[in-house]
């Protein structure tokens, strides 16, 4: 942890933080599987309506955990991470409930239950390429929070309370992915693949919009947000300074991730993996550029937009090149992919 830039008080909180969650991590796991099998039966409502339920009710209950009230005590920075795996836990009861009931489409048994190899090299497949996106994701912001690191603990706070915006971005475009994810994969098995990419560019240009407007509204008012989890004048103008160079370029974040999702339905993972890598190395690579030959935060923050306009970008380009159905090939591969493959 040291090694990240985090010394003494920071230090020990984030340990506490990490600790606490890593603990509970198994029902972060369980609440997604619950959701995705509910999504997969056709049913987007039901996972939506617990998230939103659950995020609602912990918003009072982080502070009240946190700094206590009346009876409850207050556990401080462990208080946070508390709540957030209640958050889970209530949550992931919430779908077991509904997924065992007699409104749910499926009937999960465990009566016969075999473990079978074809089903899970078909998960797989998909998710352990997955994965790697999110790894690549989470270690382009904590090298981000390891150079930030360098210039102190201040720092690290700006920098930590500015990203976490671009966190809460993830739910937000997973309102819009996760149909995706149905949408491409059915259109697909029908061989309606016009109709697919015209469903993930629809949803591709609204996570750009809903992702550009907060990222503009967080550059133009930076302390609206910032003052919300403090007032140290160093982490403000730190914070400030990360939204006003990242802020605006949200929107390309926005179609990288959405795209992502649509490219799980497609079966096609490999260029939103580049991405994400393409990604990390800029990211990490110029922020370390940046330092060496002297710059400050403005140009490591200026080096993790590029890597965010790279991300998405990348993604956007293949698939309209025609990633999902062969090679990429430029100009206008995909029409003529299209037209040779559509069926009838």
């Amino acid at each position: 942890m040291r090694k990240w830039g985090g010394s003494g008080a920071s230090l020990a909180a984030a340990v506490t933080y990490s600790n606490w969650v890593f603990a509970g991590a198994v029902l972060v796991w369980l609440f997604n599987s619950l959701a995705s099998v509910i999504r997969g039966t056709g049913n987007m409502a039901v996972p939506a309506k617990v998230t939103v339920l659950g995020v609602m009710a912990l918003l009072p209950l982080s502070p009240l955990l946190i700094f206590g009230w009346g009876p409850v005590p207050a556990l401080g920075i462990a208080g946070g991470a508390v709540a957030l795996l209640l958050y889970y836990l209530l949550g992931t009861l919430a779908l077991a409930v509904y997924l065992w009931s007699d409104r749910s489409l499926l009937k999960p048994s465990l009566k016969n239950l075999k473990l079978r190899w074809p089903l899970f090299r078909d998960i797989l497949r998909i998710g352990l390429i997955g994965a790697i996106s999110t790894v690549a994701t989470n270690l382009s912001i904590g090298i981000a929070t390891a150079l930030a690191g360098g210039f102190g603990p201040a720092a690290i706070a700006g920098y930590g309370t500015a990203s976490r915006l671009e966190y809460l971005l993830v739910p937000l475009v997973f309102g819009l992915g996760a149909p995706l994810v149905a949408m491409v994969g059915t259109c697909m098995g029908a061989g309606q693949r016009e109709r697919a990419l015209r469903a993930s560019w629809i949803g591709a240009a609204m996570a750009f919009g809903l992702a550009e407007a907060i990222g503009l509204t967080a550059a133009a008012f930076p302390h609206a947000w910032l003052s919300l989890f403090g007032s140290d004048p160093a982490m403000l103008e730190t914070g400030s300074l990360y939204l006003r160079a990242v802020g605006p370029l949200y929107g390309f974040f926005g179609v990288g991730l959405v795209l992502y999702f649509a490219s799980q339905g497609a079966g096609r993972l490999l260029w939103p993996v580049v991405g994400n890598i393409v990604r990390l190395a800029v990211a990490a690579i110029g922020g370390w550029l940046a330092i060496r030959w002297g710059g400050g935060l403005a140009q490591v923050f200026m080096a993790q937009g590029a890597a965010m306009v790279l991300y998405g970008v990348v993604i956007a380009a293949a698939i309209a090149g025609g990633a999902w159905f062969g090679r990429v090939g430029w100009p206008c591969r995909t029409t003529a992919l299209l037209r040779r493959i559509q069926p009838g």
